[in-house]
């Protein structure tokens, strides 16, 4: 588990991450995200395989995971073949996590590499208009 800010991913500059995942066991990153209108994107790989990858919204830390909402349901990616990319605009304040789910394999770890970034939406004032 490893929960992060909306600042600390907008200081992720360009580099990736990664995450080890065991077999049989699946990894989350939760973003606690207190501003609406901002958008989480991904990028990620595996290495050796597939893994599976799933989106949840939880409005607070105590809700518990049976009442969060599946933003993106629970989808075998074959992210050693090809880079899975993907986003979901924050409508409501609270926690959004990535879940990277390697249970389906009993004897093969995973690697995940993976980028995250937020990015906040341009609002235009009309300043420039003469």
């Amino acid at each position: 588990k490893l929960p992060l800010t909306v600042e600390e991913i907008l200081n992720f500059g360009e580099s990736n991450r990664e995450l080890f995942i065991k077999s049989s066991t699946y990894s989350i990153i939760p973003i606690t995200v207190a501003e609406m209108g901002l958008t989480i994107s991904w990028i990620f790989s595996s290495d050796p395989k597939s893994i599976s990858f799933s989106v949840v919204y939880q409005e607070a830390e105590d809700t518990p995971l049976d009442q969060c909402k599946v933003l993106i349901p629970m989808t075998r990616c074959n992210s050693h073949k090809e880079t899975i990319r993907g986003q979901v605009k924050v409508r409501n304040p609270g926690i959004y996590t990535l879940i990277f789910d390697n249970t389906f394999s009993r004897f093969i770890s995973k690697r995940v590499f993976y980028h995250l970034a937020i990015e906040r939406p341009v609002i235009y004032d009309g300043s420039d208009f003469p």
